[in-house]
């Protein structure tokens, strides 16, 4: 009974992880990146000296997603950076979003994607107030994809209103209210991350409160690390602040050390659960650069800072007042087993379930179908052989005695097609 039940888990982790890849993604505050005024100037923020940084960091990170903010609103400057920085030493896969711009900033919002493994699909503005908040919807390039099965991601990207004080924190709220209000009205039920440089002190700020407990219980958002609390000069947080790299003014920085987690990437619920073909990989989420012993110091003073090598942390210091973020996710290459070569296809499968296993399927013929459904344990917990009437066919069976829990469909028809879905009950 052993060898069985280790068999089963065997199989149904191959048939999980066939053709899994792994997505960087990267949320950076670039700091005036192209962008010169009468502090940030050709002497203390150089163009090309930062593009020396970031080639450091991005040959360090290898972002299949990069998404930054405090980018010039010159589309030249954009390119720029495509072409100087991303795009060299013998890369040629990074493409950039086309650019929409509707608030009065000189700053913006831009994001950058391996286009070997992700195509953008759309672009929107999901508000407008003080600066842009971008939403950039990706769908991965799937082995299934000409068959039409791919996994989208939508990355929204937002620079909230900087500073302290009720003022400016109101300000902050508005721009996430707006956004917020955006996606429900938008009604894509997909993979989210909110990312970017929210400028907030603590998670009770009402901003922050919009991400995490929206009125949609639908679209609301995770913080991977499960970091919450007064980040703002609380050195318990050093582990996780992103703001100041620099102790002491250069012109254009800010200054006053590592004492502010400004800098995120929240995950929706679908990727936390993993129910919509992409996952979050267990503590892939990190804030590049910070080792937890620089609490209002800058980055690269005493002591040493080893998290990561002596070259990629001088970039980190100079490039920007800011540290990246990164995390990685987990995509399903293969998305469906041989679905449009059998005699069926799922139209939709209801996920995660209640009390009922929901799924709605496409048959070619009659045929009969065998669905089954096992458990973490490779565990049979339900199965049944059921009659297909040619078109689509709406099946639905109880799954209450079920317990809440991550289990296994396989479906398969008589010529041994066989399709794999993860199903969260809950």
């Amino acid at each position: 009974m052993r060898y069985l039940l280790f068999s089963s888990v065997f199989v149904l982790s191959a048939l999980l992880l066939k053709g899994q890849d792994t997505l960087t993604v990267v949320q950076y505050n670039l700091l005036n990146y192209g962008n010169y005024t009468s502090y940030c100037t050709t002497a203390n923020n150089n163009i090309n000296e930062k593009d020396n940084y970031l080639k450091t960091i991005i040959n360090y990170l290898h972002p299949d997603i990069f998404s930054v903010n405090e980018i010039s609103k010159s589309e030249t400057i954009h390119q720029h950076l495509l072409d100087q920085v991303l795009n060299t030493d013998g890369v040629s896969y990074y493409r950039k979003a086309n650019f929409i711009k509707v608030a009065n900033s000189y700053l913006v919002n831009m994001l950058y994607y391996n286009k070997d493994k992700l195509v953008l699909h759309s672009h929107y503005i999901a508000q407008s107030y003080i600066r842009d908040v971008d939403v950039y919807k990706l769908y991965y390039r799937s082995d299934d994809l000409p068959q039409g099965d791919t996994a989208f991601i939508i990355c929204v990207v937002a620079h909230l209103k900087a500073s302290s004080g009720s003022d400016n924190e109101n300000k902050r709220k508005i721009m996430a209210e707006n956004t917020m209000d955006f996606l429900n009205n938008l009604n894509d039920d997909d993979n989210y991350l909110m990312m970017g440089d929210f400028n907030v002190y603590s998670n009770n700020e009402d901003a922050y409160q919009q991400f995490l407990f929206y009125s949609n219980p639908d679209l609301r958002f995770n913080d991977p690390v499960d970091q919450y609390g007064n980040w703002h000069n609380n050195s318990y947080y050093s582990y996780y602040h992103t703001q100041s790299t620099h102790s002491t003014s250069n012109g254009c920085a800010s200054t006053g050390g590592m004492d502010d987690r400004f800098d995120f990437i929240l995950i929706s619920n679908s990727i936390k659960n993993s129910t919509k073909d992409v996952s979050y990989v267990s503590q892939s989420y990190r804030t590049v650069g910070q080792d937890g012993q620089h609490f209002n110091k800058a980055v690269n003073a005493s002591p040493a800072n080893i998290s990561v090598p002596p070259d990629v942390l001088n970039a980190i210091a100079y490039n920007s007042d800011h540290l990246p973020i990164m995390m990685k996710l987990a995509v399903e290459k293969t998305l469906g087993l041989n679905e449009l070569d059998g005699l069926f296809e799922v139209v939709k499968m209801v996920n995660p379930a209640g009390n009922s296993f929901d799924v709605r399927l496409w048959a070619k013929e009659q045929s009969v179908m065998e669905i089954c459904i096992y458990n973490v344990l490779g565990e049979p917990v339900m199965k049944e052989s059921i009659f297909l009437n040619r078109g689509e066919n709406h099946v639905v069976r109880s799954i209450q005695h079920l317990k809440a829990g991550m289990y296994v469909v396989c479906i398969s028809d008589k010529n041994a097609n066989t399709l794999v879905r993860k199903l969260l009950k809950y």
